[in-house]
């Protein structure tokens, strides 16, 4: 992996009451890539998105962003330094306008100008947000809903976006755009860590791939070899 490290986690333990949620994982994401978190149900995968973006706090272990410890930050101070989490289930306010949830995308931001130049991006990128900026994000289909959630965490200008499990609950015919506007924005320079059902679109896109097991990082790679190795082909490509 080349470039330079922009996320690293060093021996990060989670807990949920007392049961070990994450057991000491350490991994990286290197600028300008995107990396990939495998794993089964319960694995610990959105777990350890929740703990890198401070909504969980560890019980042990470090994160460093860009070259500062952010273990202990709020969630809102570490949003400020671009990291961007997209939650599993899109997390839209669904009685608010399109329009509206993408102004709370930039609640960090007091410079109205840059916000406006901001939401011009988003709708140059998902036009037909634009076109339905005033409808209520509840009455979205699921994959306008996916890009709206997209959309309002690109209203904070991230260096990195944690994005979980962004083909669920799509239409397998949506999952190829979704899929086209994670390349289209690796192409513009975000570095991104993906977390993804689906397996063979995920190794399909990233750079490098960990495989967490109940806590825990069992395997490691460049996309390429993980799609070739045969515990995973067997265990998440239906091999």
């Amino acid at each position: 992996m080349s470039g330079e490290t922009l996320l690293k986690v060093e021996g990060l333990a989670t807990y949920y009451d007392k049961v070990a949620a994450l057991k000491g994982i350490s991994f990286e994401v290197r600028k300008g890539q995107i990396v990939t978190l495998l794993g089964s149900n319960g694995a610990g995968k959105s777990t350890t998105l929740r703990t890198v973006s401070g909504l969980i706090a560890p019980s042990s272990g470090k994160v460093f962003f860009a070259g500062e410890d952010i273990t202990k930050m709020q969630p809102h101070e570490i949003v400020r330094r671009g990291l961007v989490h997209l939650p599993e289930g899109r997390r839209i306010f669904k009685d608010l306008t399109v329009a509206e949830n993408l102004e709370l995308g930039s609640y960090t931001l007091r410079d109205n100008r840059e916000r406006r130049k901001r939401m011009r991006r988003v709708f140059d990128r998902f036009p037909i947000l634009e076109k339905r900026a005033r409808q209520i994000g509840g009455t979205l289909s699921g994959g306008e809903q996916q890009m709206l959630a997209i959309g309002r965490g690109l209203m904070s200008s991230p260096k990195l976006l944690l994005m979980d499990e962004p083909s669920m609950g799509i239409a397998p015919l949506i999952i190829r755009d979704i899929t086209q506007i994670i390349k289209k924005l690796h192409e513009d320079g975000t570095t991104i860590l993906l977390v993804e059902q689906n397996a063979k679109m995920a190794l399909g896109l990233s750079h490098y791939g960990y495989v967490l097991d109940t806590g825990s990082v069992v395997l490691e790679g460049p996309g390429t070899e993980l799609r070739n190795n045969e515990k995973v082909v067997k265990a998440y490509l239906g091999g």
